[in-house]
């Protein structure tokens, strides 16, 4: 299990867990992150993620990422 912020670039993986307190897990979930869901992660910008969650590109921040545990 390794946060999001260690997936390289072109990576898909497996969301294993969303951590956080419950307004983060509440906004990440919101956003298609949840347990058992596929995200791609497209490049890394500055300090910011480029993801593909459930076919639409998002911008998260790394400490959002460092939330999100893939396999």
């Amino acid at each position: 299990m390794l946060p999001l912020t260690l997936a390289a670039p072109g990576t898909n993986c497996t969301i294993l867990k969303v951590g956080g307190s419950p307004d983060i897990k509440k906004h990440l979930e919101d956003m298609g992150f949840v347990g058992g869901g596929n995200v791609e992660v497209v490049s890394e910008t500055g300090g910011n993620l480029i993801v593909i969650v459930k076919d639409t590109r998002i911008a998260i921040s790394k400490e959002l990422a460092g939330k999100i545990m893939t396999a």
